[in-house]
This record gives structure tokens, sequence and C-alpha cells, in this order.
């Protein structure tokens, strides 16, 4: 066992072949619209597969086995609410950024309520993100430093170059269809460490699954009680209500997500999209998790410890390492190189989208043609992925598990975020200056929140919506106001 030869070709070809399929996808690229939108001639199931590519960090692929083998089902409350989330922006955002050809999410923000609001919430999806990706880049860096023996900057260098040559070359197109790809690459990795695990423990399935079903490991469900109502992240009212909020926020005003949406043809195909993208993230996680517990049986129920690693985020590639066959641990490991490579490349995509067509196009004094407007984007694409690469470098050094911290700066800011685009699509009342307050006041009321440790995670993103809504809300009912932009719902 371990990576030998063979396992070397095999992920060096993979991340050749990344890059060259991403290119080679590429289609017409005449304007920023074609490069950052796909000329809206992407299919949806591929759009589908992007979407669950680029939410499934190298994070969800190490930490979700490692979860449930220090724990149990219980995550999988949440991803029930990811697809109550997922349902609720197909129906509510979605007509809203299909009404009015809006090429960004924050669009509708300068549409509904001016520029100022738009450039706020871009500015924020910006630092957000490459602050949130850098951690990613640098947990992607992680197993990919110990299988090639290279140092965490060569690692980071090595991922970000990769994803910059097919987003750079491919555009939202190449992105969409090189994170189709990987889906399928890095789902039939975790599906093929399964199959091993279960074939090389004597008796299979039911006796690698004993021990975990033995100490409740399967439990799926937990109510919890009023007493931890707050302060208990898996339960199923936060399992629920956490899950669809937060997948509010991500899918309906992340231009991360909301950029693959927009590249579909149709709001129908758009829907499919989305909701489809709750289903397979149920099952993939489904499946992450079920590794886990064979992985429990199968080190006989030891410590994190006792198998000489640090924490429960290693269990998982120690043993792709160490307990798969030569051939099968180059497979799952570019698997786990395509998890890191398909956020990668979203998120430099996405982020040059917002700086080209949210803050730089609509100050431009004077109007860019097609050719300058693909150039412009492309070296946005460059400014981007080497600010992803600085951004991991500075959280090398971090003590706090990158899990947590990843989670911790997105919850900063998605429920502001989410909480203006609600102001705007249900209420008609507030203008553009409730919104910027209710959206600050939301901000500042999360970096409160999660400061003082006051509940858990799962609960993060539904106090900021409302916090924003009861600010921004409340300020415009203290006098006769007007829109700066148009009425609410479509």
């Amino acid at each position: 066992m371990g990576f030998h030869t063979l396992d070397y070709i095999i992920l060096v070809a993979y991340l050749i072949a990344v890059a060259l399929f991403g290119i080679l996808r590429r289609g017409k690229q005449q304007s920023a619209s074609d490069y950052f939108l796909g000329h809206d001639q992407i299919p949806w199931w591929a759009v589908c597969f992007s979407i669950v590519a680029a939410e499934t960090s190298t994070l969800t692929f190490i930490s979700i086995p490692g979860l449930a083998y220090v724990t149990n089902l219980n995550f999988l409350q949440v991803t029930f609410g990811y697809l109550l989330g997922r349902i609720a922006v197909a129906y509510l955002f979605l007509p809203a950024y299909y009404k009015g050809e809006l090429s960004t999410a924050y669009a509708f923000l300068e549409k509904r309520f001016g520029g100022k609001t738009r450039s706020l919430a871009s500015v924020v999806f910006l630092f957000t993100r490459v602050a949130a990706e850098g951690v990613r880049l640098f947990a992607a860096a992680i197993p990919l430093k110990f299988v090639l023996g290279v140092d965490y900057p060569t690692a980071i260098i090595l991922l970000a170059g990769i994803a910059l040559v097919y987003t750079f070359a491919g555009g939202a197109r190449g992105v969409i269809w090189v994170d189709a790809l990987q889906m399928v690459i890095y789902l039939t990795g975790a599906v093929v460490a399964a199959v091993v695990l279960v074939n090389a423990h004597p008796g299979g399935w039911e006796a690698i699954t004993r021990l975990a079903s033995q100490e409740g490991k399967f439990s799926l469900i937990n109510f919890g009680t009023w007493k931890d109502f707050w302060g208990t992240a898996y339960t199923l009212p936060a399992g629920l209500l956490g899950g669809a909020f937060l997948s509010m926020a991500s899918h309906g005003t992340d231009q991360l997500i909301v950029q693959r949406l927009l590249a579909t043809k149709s709001l129908a195909a758009g829907r499919k999209a989305i909701i489809g993208s709750g289903v397979i993230v149920i099952l993939q996680m489904t499946l992450f998790m079920i590794v886990g517990l064979m992985l429990y049986g199968h080190y006989n129920g030891a410590s994190v410890q006792s198998l000489g690693l640090v924490r429960a985020d290693e269990v998982f590639p120690h043993y792709i390492i160490e307990g798969l066959p030569t051939g099968i641990a180059g497979f799952v490991i570019a698997g786990l190189t395509a998890v890191a490579l398909s956020t990668l490349g979203g998120s430099i995509s996405s982020m040059a989208s917002s700086m080209v067509l949210d803050l730089y196009k609509p100050r431009a004094k004077v109007q860019l043609t097609p050719t300058k407007e693909v150039l412009y984007s492309r070296f946005a694409t460059i400014i981007w992925a080497v600010l992803l690469v600085f951004s991991a470098f500075f959280f090398m050094n971090t003590t706090q598990t990158v899990v947590e911290l990843a989670l911790s700066i997105a919850s900063f800011t998605y429920g502001g975020l989410l909480g203006t685009f609600l102001l705007g699509l249900l209420f008609k009342r507030p203008n553009q200056e409730d919104a910027l307050a209710g959206f600050i006041g939301g901000i500042f009321v999360m970096v409160t929140v999660i400061s003082l440790k006051l509940v858990a995670w799962t609960w993060f993103t539904l106090i900021g919506v409302l916090a924003t809504l009861i600010i921004g809300g409340g300020l415009s009912l203290l006098g006769k106001r007007g829109n700066e932009g148009d009425t609410a719902l479509p």
C-alpha cells in the first residue's frame, strides 16, 4: 500500500487533462457576457453538476467522513435544509434574476435599490470569497503536500496555476464543463474507496458497519431539547432552518453559484439545475458519511490520536494513502484534487466577473468594445488567482481548524447579504439607504454573535437575516420614502 509510480502518473495525467478539457470547452468569447456566462448555451444538467462541484470543497471531501467517524449521521439533517433553501431560491430569487438580462446576482440590487447597494454587495462578496477560498486552497494543498513531497507554497501555487489555465482560457463555460466532469470523478473516487473498504473487510458490509451500528452512529434524526435548542448545531430544527437559510444565502446571493445559474438557457432550466443540485448533495453527503462509518469499522473504533493523527479530517486521507491499492490511490487523490480545482476555478471566475461587471464596467468613462471586455475579464482572472494564492499563504500558519475558519468567514456576511436581497424581493417600501443600513447592521450583529459564541453555527445566517430585515424594514417605516429602483417582486 501507499503512493507509487502508477499513482503519480494517474494524478499528473489527470491534472493535465483537466486543463486541456477546460480550454477545449470554452466556446466563443466575443464579450464579457460570453466569457462569464457561457453565452447562455450550457445545458441545465451540466450547470447542476457544476453547482455541486463548486460547493463541494476539499473540506467537504475529507471532513464529512471524519465528522461521521467521530459523531453520527445527524449532519444529514442540514442537507435536507439545503434542499428546502434551493427550492426557495428557484421560486423566489430566480424569477427576479432572469427578468431584465442580469449579468450578476448584484445587478438585481442595483435595479431594486441603486448602484451603491450593488457595489457594497460586490465588495463584501469579493473580500469574503477571497478569504474563504484562501482557506480552502490551503486545505486542498494539505494532501497534495504529503503525496508529492513538496512544501505548502509549492502545492498551493501548483493548484492555483492549473485552475488559472483553464479559467483564463475557457471562461465560465470552461469552468462549468470542467466542474461537471470533476463531480463525476470525485464521486467515483469516493464510491471506489467505499467498495474497497467493504471488500477488504472479512464479512463485508454487515461486518464493517456492525460496530458503528452498535454505538448508534447510524442515528439520523435528533429532535434535541429546549435546553440545547440554540446551542446544538445538528438538531432537526437547527438543521432544517439553518441549512435552508444558509443555502438561500450561498445559492441565491453568492456570485459563485448565481453565475452558473445565469448561464442556463431559461428560468425553467435554472430551476432544474438548482433543485437537482440539492438532491445530489443529499446523496453525496450520505455517501461521504457512510464512508466515515465504514472507516470507523475498518479501524475498529480507534480514536483519532491512536491512529497517529491530529484531527478527524485526516482519517480519510490517511486511509487513501496507506490503505488503498496502487492505482486506486492515485485515482482517489485525483478525485480529491478535482474537488479542489472545481471550487477554485469557479471562485476565480466569479470574483473576476463581479469585479468587471459590478465594479469596473458601470464606472467606465468610455464604453468598452467587446474585445476589450474579454481582455479586461482575463486580466481580472489573473489578478484574483494571484490574490487567492497570497490568501492561502496567509492562512498556512493558522492554529484554528480549516473547517471552522472557512465557516466563520462565510457566516460573517451571508446573513446580511441574504437579508438585503429579501428586503428587496419581499418589500416595496425600503429604499437604498434602508438597504445599506440593514446590510451593514446585519454584518455588525453577526460579528457580535460569532465573536461571543452565543449560538451554534447553524443559526448564524438566520440571525443575520432577521437583523438585516428588522433594521432595514424598521427604518423604512420611519418616514415617507420612495424606491430608487424597481418594485419588489416581479
